[in-house]
């Protein structure tokens, strides 16, 4: 996988960037370094191609998920991360997910398939089309979620499962609504003050 690492300050938390559909593993680094410029932070991109641009997993269509493909992706890429961690000698418990879109998507997968892993993400335009049945625990676990009014992609009802999602799980749930599907300024600050809170 491409990805790049950038130490900033010896110790501190670890940003795990993850770009949208068509991104590369630099995309979400102004966005880092914005939300708190001592952190350090891995950037990695997606190595699915769908015509042509980068993604995480496969998909069937617009919010159509293979399913299979994410359950492999997502365990793929917790254990790229995994490795990193030793290499580069952080805790994945002092990880910070940063994700936007597709990113965000791939970051919900590996938080309820290890559960115990991450306990911070901040996560812009998210969607999870899919009923959860298991009850993973995520009292521990501090989300950000920035979600879409008029999104063309993730209808509201689709925003609310994921608020829903985590906050039947017990996670500590911040949310912002932004317009349609975006990262804006005004919701990456709002991002900056719940990480430095």
């Amino acid at each position: 996988m491409h990805y790049i690492y950038k130490e900033n300050k010896k110790g501190a938390p670890v940003f795990v960037l993850l770009h949208g559909t068509g991104g590369t593993e630099t995309d979400l680094v102004s966005l880092a370094e914005l939300l708190n410029p001592e952190y350090n932070m891995l950037g990695i991109r997606g190595n699915v191609q769908e015509n042509g641009m980068n993604r995480y997993f496969k998909r069937h269509g617009e919010g159509q998920y293979d399913w299979k493909d994410l359950e492999f992706r997502g365990n793929e890429l917790y254990e790229f991360i995994v490795k990193k961690s030793k290499e580069h000698n952080f805790a994945l418990e002092d990880t910070v997910l940063v994700g936007f879109s597709n990113g965000s998507n791939i970051a919900i997968q590996m938080m309820l398939t290890h559960p115990s892993s991450f306990k911070k993400a901040a996560l812009f335009a998210p969607l999870y089309p899919a009923d959860v049945v298991e009850k993973q625990d995520f009292s521990t676990t501090d989300v950000f979620l920035s979600l879409g009014k008029g999104d063309p992609i993730v209808p509201e009802s689709e925003s609310t499962r994921v608020i829903q999602l985590f906050e039947d799980r017990g996670a500590q749930v911040t949310t912002a609504w932004v317009n349609g599907h975006s990262l804006t300024q005004e919701v990456a600050l709002q991002a900056r003050e719940w990480i430095n809170k």
